[in-house]
């Protein structure tokens, strides 16, 4: 049996489908939301949040992974309070009964640890360069402290699960997104406008390295995420913080020209600018370090922009 928190969010919906396609018929969710979004959705075991560890204790005897993706991801959220009761208390305690039952634990971590990414994007466990990172934000915050007491956990008190992962995601793209409104990829957001017969709009450069729409990220196609939480949940031999992105970094203006030559549009692009209360939080380039997961084996490619654009573009249109 396997547990997934988040599981009708973006990534938990493509997960959940994904492992009903493998014929992985003992999934069981928790989510806050009860409307499952993909066809075959009729056979979903849902449980609340706040069941979750009375349905845990009756069940751990059947329970062989946790895949905790459940949290509050707004970047712009400003309750301190809420978000660390969310994304780092209840997740400890996960982490805690995982770790007291022996059952694998796969949690999402961000690529929002990294902060400014001016001090590089390696997903080390050493706590002397953790503790260097600067999230520029609440939510980034609450991934990283919790990051930080897991690796504390397993180096000064040797308690862990034999097999866990955290994963930093870097920015995912796919189907499912339609929930996430503002906090959407920006590849959603782009075919939406784009659907809708109105320009795309990217935000004006406020850094005088980098020109408008040459601000660069890593996008993650949601299937490369899936891939590699699959490939996780069938392996016992490695444990520790993981990048999850392409390894390649892309400028939004590539974004937006691979988009339109796939739906066949003339690219028509509205400039403005960074809005105030997020222009200092803003990161102007991401690029995983994925040396670590490749070094552990694992072999499958990752889609570049323009092979993910086309996936997502035949479930969009």
């Amino acid at each position: 049996m396997i547990l997934v928190t988040g599981g009708l969010g973006f990534i938990g919906t493509n997960l959940v489908k994904f492992l009903k396609e493998q014929k992985h018929n003992e999934i069981i969710i928790c989510d806050k939301n009860k409307t499952p979004r993909f066809v075959d959705d009729k056979n979903l075991d849902i449980i609340e949040f706040a069941n979750i560890f009375e349905f845990l204790n009756q069940n751990k005897k059947y329970i062989t992974a946790i895949v905790h993706l459940g949290a509050i991801t707004d970047t712009t959220e400003k309750d301190v309070d809420l978000i660390l009761k969310n994304n780092y208390f209840f997740s400890l305690d996960l982490w805690n009964f995982a770790k007291q039952n022996n059952i694998k634990f796969v949690y999402a971590s961000s690529a929002a640890t990294y902060g400014n990414g001016s001090l590089g994007f390696d997903d080390s466990l050493e706590l002397s360069n953790l503790s260097k990172l600067r999230p520029l934000n609440p939510y980034g915050w609450s991934k990283h402290l919790y990051d930080i007491k897991i690796i504390r956990e397993c180096l000064y008190k040797n308690q862990s699960p034999e097999c866990w992962a955290g994963l930093k995601f870097f920015n995912v793209y796919g189907p499912y997104e339609d929930n996430k409104g503002s906090q959407s990829s920006v590849a959603h957001q782009m075919i939406n406008k784009i659907k809708s017969g109105l320009p795309i709009t990217l935000f004006r450069s406020h850094n005088i390295k980098y020109k408008d729409g040459e601000q660069m990220r890593d996008f993650i196609y949601v299937d490369d995420c899936v891939n590699v939480i699959d490939w996780i949940l069938k392996q016992d031999r490695f444990s520790g913080l993981y990048n999850v992105g392409s390894g390649v970094a892309r400028k939004f203006i590539d974004l937006a020209t691979s988009i339109c030559a796939s739906i066949g549009v003339d690219p028509n692009i509205k400039w403005i600018d960074t809005p105030s209360n997020i222009r200092s939080q803003y990161q102007y380039f991401t690029e995983a370090k994925m040396d670590k997961l490749v070094s552990c084996g694992y072999k499958k490619n990752f889609y570049s922009i323009e092979e993910g654009i086309i996936k997502l573009i035949k479930v969009s249109m």
